[in-house]
C-alpha cells in the first residue's frame, strides 16, 4: 500500500545538530529487529530517545501478550546489548483509549513533558506506512523525522511464529535479548494460557473462513450500577478466561438489543428477574472500534441500567460466568488490566458521564 502524501510529514532539511529529544511510539509486542534499527538510527539524530510504550495496563491477550513493564525491561536489555548507554533513553507508558483519542494524546504529551521539562526541542521518529501511522500527524509541535528503516517485519509476524512454535523463525526476527526473554516466557503459566487462547481463536476464525463476506457479529452488554458499584462477571471460558467483563452476549434473531442485554444480565449473574431492567435504562451507546474483539468484527450495543441506591442485590454466577459480584466504582476504574477486550473502556464511558 502506498502511504498518502502529507506535506506536514515531508522530510525536513538536513540538520547540523542533534535534537535534544526524540519520541518513538509503538506497542512493541514484542520489540523486533526493525524496532531496534529505528531506535539506533534515531539515537544518531537525537541526544535522548523517549520510547512511548502503548497498550499499557491492558489485560494479557494474544495481541498484547506482554505487560508494559516487561516490554520496557526487554527494550532496555536490547539497547544495552547494542551498546547504547542507559542515560540515552527513557520510557513513557500509555493506555489505550479506543473511544477517546484526546485522552490518549494527552497521556502521551504529559508523559513526554515529564522528561523534556519544558524543552520544545523535540522530534517525532517514525515511518508513514499506512493508516495505522495516523498518530504521526497528531503532534504538530514536534518536528517529524522519517526513519530510513523500511522493513516488512511486524510484531504480528513475530507473535504468529511464537504461538505456532516456529522458534527458528522467531530467532531471526528479534534481537538476542528479546529472544532470551521470549524463550523464558514460554515456561510460564501465562504463556500456556495465551497459547490455549491463540489456538481457540484460530479455530474460531477458521469456522468463518469460507463465508462469502466477512461476518459482523452483534452483541449487547449491560452496565448495571447500584450504590456506587458496578455489576461484573469473571469469564469462565476462552477467550479471556479469568478476565472481568460486563454481562452480555450475542444477539438472538428473535430479540431486541435491550432484551438481549437484560437477559444476559439476569442469566449470568442471578440478578432477580423481579428487577425490571428495561425500566432502569439511564443511557446507551454503540461501541464499534474495529479491533475490539479478536474473534472477529463485533459491534456491541451497551446499556447503562441504574438501579439507584440501597442494598446490593444478591448474585449467583451462571451461564458461563465463573463469578459475579458488585465492584466499587473506584476499583473498577482504577484497574483496566483486569478487564476483557474493551469492557473497561465501556464501563468507564458510562461511569465518567455521571
Amino acid at each position: 500500500m502506498t502511504a498518502p502524501h502529507d506535506p506536514a510529514l515531508a522530510s525536513p532539511p538536513p540538520r547540523t545538530r542533534k535534537r535534544t529529544f526524540g519520541v518513538y511510539i509503538g506497542r512493541f509486542e514484542p520489540p523486533h529487529q526493525a524496532h531496534l534499527l529505528v531506535m539506533l538510527e534515531a539515537l544518531e539524530q537525537v541526544q535522548k530517545l523517549i520510547v512511548v510504550i502503548g497498550s499499557a495496563r491492558a489485560a494479557r491477550n494474544t495481541k498484547n501478550p506482554f505487560t508494559a513493564e516487561e516490554r520496557q525491561e526487554v527494550i532496555t536489555a536490547m539497547l544495552l546489548e547494542a551498546g547504547v548507554a542507559r542515560s540515552r533513553f527513557c520510557f513513557v507508558q500509555v493506555r489505550d483509549y479506543f473511544y477517546n483519542e484526546g485522552l490518549w494524546l494527552s497521556e502521551v504529551q504529559r508523559g513526554v513533558a515529564e522528561h523534556t521539562r519544558g524543552s520544545t526541542d523535540i522530534a517525532l521518529i517514525g515511518h508513514v506506512k499506512d493508516e495505522s501511522s495516523y498518530y504521526l500527524r497528531s503532534f504538530p509541535a514536534w518536528e517529524f523525522i522519517p526513519t530510513h528503516v523500511i522493513s516488512p517485519l511486524s510484531a504480528t509476524d513475530v507473535r504468529k511464529a511464537y504461538f505456532e512454535d516456529r522458534l527458528p523463525d522467531v530467532q531471526g526476527m528479534v534481537p538476542p535479548a528479546v529472544h532470551a526473554f521470549l524463550t523464558a516466557f514460554r515456561q510460564t503459566p501465562e504463556y500456556a494460557e495465551l497459547r490455549a487462547e491463540y489456538d481457540y481463536l484460530r479455530e474460531y476464525r477458521a469456522a468463518w473462513r469460507d463465508v462469502p463476506f466477512p461476518p459482523v457479529f452483534v452483541t449487547a452488554d449491560a452496565v448495571v450500577t447500584r450504590s456506587g458499584h458496578v455489576l461484573v462477571v469473571r469469564r469462565a471460558g476462552l477467550p479471556g478466561r479469568g478476565r472481568l467483563a460486563m454481562p452480555g452476549g450475542f444477539l438472538q434473531p428473535d430479540e431486541t438489543l435491550l432484551a438481549c442485554a437484560a437477559r444476559r444480565a439476569s442469566g449470568e449473574t442471578g440478578l432477580s428477574e423481579a428487577v425490571d431492567l428495561a425500566a432502569k435504562v439511564r443511557s446507551q451507546a454503540v461501541f464499534d472500534y474495529p479491533g475490539r474483539s479478536q474473534r472477529g468484527r463485533t459491534v456491541t450495543h451497551a446499556f447503562h441500567f441504574d438501579l439507584g441506591i440501597g442494598q446490593l442485590p444478591v448474585l449467583k454466577a451462571a451461564e458461563g460466568a465463573a463469578e459475579a459480584f458488585w465492584m466499587p466504582f473506584s476499583q473498577a476504574l482504577a484497574q483496566p488490566e483486569l478487564f476483557f477486550e474493551d469492557h473497561h473502556a465501556i464501563i468507564e464511558h458510562f461511569l465518567m458521564r455521571g
